[in-house]
């Protein structure tokens, strides 16, 4: 088989809409508008928002509009990992308490299963296979930081978690030099595209209003301006995530966070045969550049990391190209977890960005004074965390316009959190630049040296990033 990257399918959006097809673009706004709520983003949290806020209150006239498509962000371009993870959760039990964390903790594993059953209620087939996330170590370095994160897990209320030697670890999927793994239930694989697709159809069904090919120049208190006219509402939420820098004002608050991924040619029964992966687990590991990866519903491995971690000034991407650097640097994630792979073709390659804000905690917020409101910094974790963060938008419109009251959503510790902006250009390039590279070289560094020890670049890493 010839295994260049230069083969494979670089860009155009994502395998995912390869895989499922780019929709027909809907009709852009033309001119002047007005709403009760008016949502910026159409990726998953707007759409969420849309539909959980028209299901509860009918009457409410609600827009969405799209720079592109929806889904053309984040939404249609992650690995497809429904799970229970949310950025900033320590953070938050030193800022509230350890029961706050908990609680927040427990909503995050209830969405998976709310997500499900969404996508279910509306007939949207979007692949899901409930098989939980694997997680495993292939050093001891690695070992030692999965032992110490499942028990913390377990800290966090998560008591259906299970912690996995090697060999129950092979038994599961037979990842080379694994020497152990942790395992929850909480967690799903989907594809991010027909979710999205299925998530706007019925929106739309619902009577919401979704004008695509509408960039949002500038959000401000009870307006959001395109150059096509300004839609205005006593509510504008912004949904924006790692596209945020784009808004007038935003540059620096959230920053865009580069994320690559590959797609293999279907694999042979025979190659799944050697690796295993009946029960189609969603699986990472413990690096520090860490991976992500699935199997897909038509039998390829769609495997992800950090590429070129951040783009200058805040940039986007338009359509997902990588460089071929990072293509074959994830290749070489790929066959070191699977040696038996080193032949298969890479088909497709491509990239997307994801929110991150300067403490890397995951927010929602409604500015009651300005009936602005935002969800986002999910770093990462957003397929699911967007689900919850829309329903908390929900109830935050409804308890502001008193068509209800304070819920056990509006309570959870993220709500509100506000954060400092990111640094000046250049310090934020080299910053990140920095972290990453350092993040990659203690990861090679704990492959060369076994050691229950984490790198102490590692450490040095997550205190220029203000992780911990």
């Amino acid at each position: 088989m010839n295994s260049s990257a230069s083969t494979a399918v670089n860009g155009g959006v994502s395998f995912w809409y390869a895989d499922d097809g780019l929709p027909a673009v809907r009709e852009p706004l033309t001119g002047d508008a007005s709403a009760d709520v008016v949502i910026v983003g159409g990726g998953y949290t707007g759409l969420w928002t849309a539909y959980y806020l028209k299901k509860a209150a009918p009457f409410l006239r609600i827009t969405v509009l799209e720079q592109k498509f929806c889904g053309y962000g984040a939404s249609g371009r992650n690995g497809g990992w429904l799970y229970n993870g949310i950025a900033g959760r320590d953070r938050y039990a030193r800022l509230h308490g350890h029961e706050a964390a908990v609680r927040l903790q427990k909503a995050m594993n209830d969405t998976v299963a709310e997500v499900v059953a969404a996508a279910r209620a509306e007939g949207i087939d979007a692949d899901i296979e409930q098989g939980g996330v694997l997680e495993v170590a292939t050093t001891p370095a690695q070992l030692a930081r999965l032992k110490a994160f499942h028990a913390q897990e377990l800290a966090y209320g998560e008591t259906d978690r299970e912690l996995y030697g090697a060999r129950e670890t092979a038994e599961r999927i037979r990842v080379a030099d694994a020497v152990g793994s942790t395992w929850t239930p909480h967690g799903a694989r989907l594809h991010p595209v027909k979710l999205v697709k299925g998530l706007a159809a019925a929106v739309e069904a619902l009577g919401v209003t979704i004008h695509e090919s509408t960039p949002v120049t500038e959000i401000r208190p009870k307006h959001a301006v395109t150059p096509y006219g300004t839609v205005r509402a006593p509510y504008v939420l912004r949904c924006t995530e790692g596209f945020t820098a784009a808004l007038k004002g935003q540059r620096r608050t959230w920053l865009p966070m580069n994320s690559s991924m590959i797609a293999t040619e279907p694999l042979t029964g025979e190659q799944w045969a050697a690796i295993g992966w009946a029960g189609r687990e969603t699986l990472g590991d413990m690096a520090h550049a860490y991976m992500y990866a699935q199997r897909t519903a038509d039998g390829r491995i769609a495997l992800g990391g950090r590429g070129v971690p951040y783009r200058f000034g805040s940039r986007t991407d338009n359509d997902g190209r990588t460089q071929e650097a990072t293509v074959a640097a994830l290749r070489e994630v790929l066959t070191r977890f699977f040696p038996s792979l080193a032949g298969v073709r890479i088909e497709h390659a491509w990239s997307g960005v994801l929110g991150v804000p300067r403490d890397w905690c995951a927010t929602v917020t409604l500015d009651r004074s300005t009936g602005l409101g935002w969800a986002g910094g999910y770093v990462g974790s957003g397929v699911a965390t967007a689900n919850l963060a829309a329903r908390t938008l929900r109830d935050l419109v409804r308890q502001d316009s008193g068509q209800g009251g304070r819920t056990e959503l509006t309570e959870l510790p993220w709500v509100g959190h506000r954060v400092r902006k990111w640094e000046p250009e250049p310090l934020r390039w080299l910053g990140v630049q920095g972290m990453y590279a350092t993040y990659r070289a203690a990861d090679r560094r704990e492959r060369r040296h076994p050691d229950t020890r984490s790198s102490r670049l590692a450490r040095l890493a997550d205190r220029v990033a203000g992780r911990h």
